[in-house]
């Protein structure tokens, strides 16, 4: 019995909800994985090899799904789907008839390029069960031909990196960027280094408000504790230095893509100079939106 998607939709009553998508498909190896995994990052809801058919009820699920509501959907529908793609045209018809703004991504690329991202992943070709890659790679592009025409954005990645087919998805889709983010996390060196840190920094060299008697009790976010550490020279200029470093730093960084820097700075305990530190600099960042976490500060403090 066949699908009926118009039903299905009027039941489910989509695009009261969910209110754009995006699929992407295009050549196997053309970077489709890869667009998908970077739409996912700014916010949409992603889903690879997915039946066209079944986008309605999909969207219906994802209606109480906060992403997918405010940002979309990006799901990859290609080949591998293989008879289940004929679905795809009436399907986008349909869900644009319920006011779902439904963009068509395809990527390519040449086949030389195709070729060598096959060979270099050593990954079989979703056609190449029985004849060669460079064969699947025609008879792909046949099948595809229909829908590169029904394409709302085509982008050829052949000489592509990275940065430039973020860049690309960016310009075509009109999606927000990703705001990158530095994670200040203040630790004790005898509980051990964060492991997923970018920097780790040492303050073990400035005076410990430990030693001081009204200060022990408290933590480097009493205001006391800082206004003790910030009396020193050494302390001013370690923090003028670092915040140097990572002004410039940061924004390098985020132009590779990468969501978030985390900045470890260690005391002993965790609980007074680091803590300190990085509610110092966390104030004074400006290359971006920070946030602060401090890992041992409520350890119990033997021997600091």
């Amino acid at each position: 019995m066949g699908i009926n998607p118009d039903e299905r939709m009027d039941s489910l009553a989509v695009g009261q909800r969910v209110r754009r998508c995006v699929i992407i498909t295009g050549m196997s190896g053309g970077g489709k994985s890869t667009a998908l995994h970077m739409l996912e990052d700014r916010g949409m809801y992603a889903i690879d090899n997915i039946p066209p058919a079944l986008l309605p009820q999909l969207f219906s699920v994802l209606s109480r799904h906060e992403g997918a509501v405010q940002n979309g959907v990006a799901a990859v529908v290609d080949v591998r789907g293989d008879r289940l793609l004929k679905d795809l045209f009436s399907v986008i018809e349909m869900l644009r008839k319920k006011g779902v703004s439904v963009t068509v991504l395809f990527l390519d690329a040449s086949e030389k390029v195709l070729l060598q991202r096959f060979e270099k992943t050593r990954r079989r070709h979703p056609l190449a069960s029985d004849i060669s890659i460079i064969e699947a790679i025609g008879i792909e592009r046949v099948e595809l031909s229909p829908i590169l025409e029904w394409a709302d954005s085509i982008i050829d990645t052949s000489d592509t990196d990275l940065a430039g087919l973020r860049e690309k998805l960016g310009c075509e889709l009109d999606v927000s960027p990703v705001i990158p983010i530095v994670l200040f996390t203040s630790f004790g060196f005898k509980y051990g280094i964060p492991q997923d840190s970018d920097y780790v920094f040492d303050v073990r060299f400035l005076p410990n408000p430990y030693y001081v008697s009204e200060l022990r009790p408290l933590s480097g976010k009493s205001e006391k504790v800082q206004t003790y550490m910030e009396s020193f020279a050494e302390t001013e200029e370690f923090i003028a230095k670092l915040l140097n470093l990572l002004e410039f730093a940061f924004p390098l960084y985020a132009n590779t893509g990468k969501h978030q820097m985390q900045i470890a700075i260690g005391c002993t305990g965790g609980r007074h100079r680091s803590v300190a530190i990085v509610e110092k600099i966390a104030r004074d960042f400006t290359s971006g939106k920070c946030m602060v976490r401090h890992r041992d500060i409520d350890k119990e403090q033997v021997g600091t």
